[in-house]
């Protein structure tokens, strides 16, 4: 993860004390933290799902990206500091090494989650309750994303 810290050395640094929310679910704050130094933890409906220390690890990644609230909340578990950069996407458009970087990141989520789905089907083999993961992972190995479409300012003026 050293490019992405590569490509922000010089920027500000803004550091967390153990114990602060760094982010929390259910916000917005249209940023992206990438970790300098530290301990984080991962919470998502208050169930620890990470615990975070490599520097040039990126948190807020998925608000920034889909423009949705936080998904889940970081707390500091120790003195942490953070590049904290402003426009995210403008970011990952001038940086396609860091771009790669989050795309990798991403895929390793999906693909972690794709093999826990696929073994708890297994576990559950013939439970008819269990007939909805089939649904997740048809939908998470096939659902292209819908491009948002924003209308004009001028398309808004006459109504």
């Amino acid at each position: 993860m050293s490019s992405v810290l590569d490509v922000l050395r010089g920027q500000p640094v803004r550091t967390y004390a153990a114990g602060e929310a760094v982010l929390t679910q259910g916000e917005r704050t249209g940023l992206l933290y990438v970790l300098v130094s530290g301990a984080l933890v991962v919470m998502k409906d208050d169930v620890e799902v990470a615990r975070v220390s490599e520097p040039g690890a990126m948190l807020g990644d998925l608000s920034a990206l889909l423009d949705v609230p936080h998904t889940a909340s970081v707390r500091a578990l120790q003195d942490s500091s953070f590049h904290v950069v402003t426009d995210p996407r403008d970011f990952l458009r001038e940086h396609p090494a860091v771009c790669l970087q989050l795309c990798e990141l991403l895929a390793r989520r999906l693909d972690s989650l794709n093999k826990y789905l696929v073994d708890v089907k297994q576990q559950f083999a013939g439970d008819s309750h269990l007939g909805m993961v089939d649904d997740v992972l048809d939908t998470l190995m096939h659902r292209q994303p819908r491009k948002r479409i924003v209308p004009k300012s001028s398309a808004l003026e006459g109504q």
